[in-house]
C-alpha cells in the first residue's frame, strides 16, 4: 500500500507542476505603449473626410473599437473602463500611452493617459 500512495501523490505533484509552471510562465506583463488614438476598423488610415478625430469618433459612434497605431502595427484596445474611454474620445487622433497586458494584437487595458 506504501508504494501505490507514493505512486498517486507523485503523479498528483505532476499534474500540479504541469498546471502551474506553464501559467507562470506565460503570464502576461504589463506595458506601456505610446502611439496614436484610432479604431479598429481605420487602423493608421482614415477613408473618411475631415481629420483622424473626428473619422476615429464617428467608427467608434458607430461600434468600432478604439485602436493604438504604433508605428506600422495596430492593436485592438480591449476596454469597457468609462474613463479610459473618456480619455481615447477626447484624445482620438492625438498620441497617448496605453497601459495595460498585449495579447497578439489586443491590448486589455488597464489605463490610459495623454502622451508626454
Amino acid at each position: 500500500m506504501k508504494i501505490f500512495g507514493k505512486a498517486i501523490a507523485t503523479r498528483a505533484v505532476a499534474v500540479v507542476v504541469l498546471l502551474v509552471v506553464p501559467a507562470a510562465f506565460g503570464a502576461a506583463k504589463t506595458q506601456t505603449l505610446t502611439g496614436t488614438v484610432s479604431d479598429a476598423m481605420c487602423g493608421a488610415k482614415h477613408e473618411m473626410a475631415g481629420s483622424a478625430a473626428e473619422c476615429t469618433r464617428a467608427c467608434a459612434g458607430k461600434g468600432s473599437k478604439y485602436a493604438l497605431v504604433v508605428g506600422d502595427k495596430v492593436y485592438t484596445l480591449d476596454t469597457a473602463d468609462k474613463a479610459a474611454l473618456a480619455t481615447l474620445d477626447k484624445q482620438a487622433g492625438a498620441s497617448v500611452s496605453v497601459k495595460g497586458t498585449v495579447d497578439g494584437e489586443t491590448i486589455h487595458v488597464a489605463s490610459v493617459a495623454e502622451a508626454k
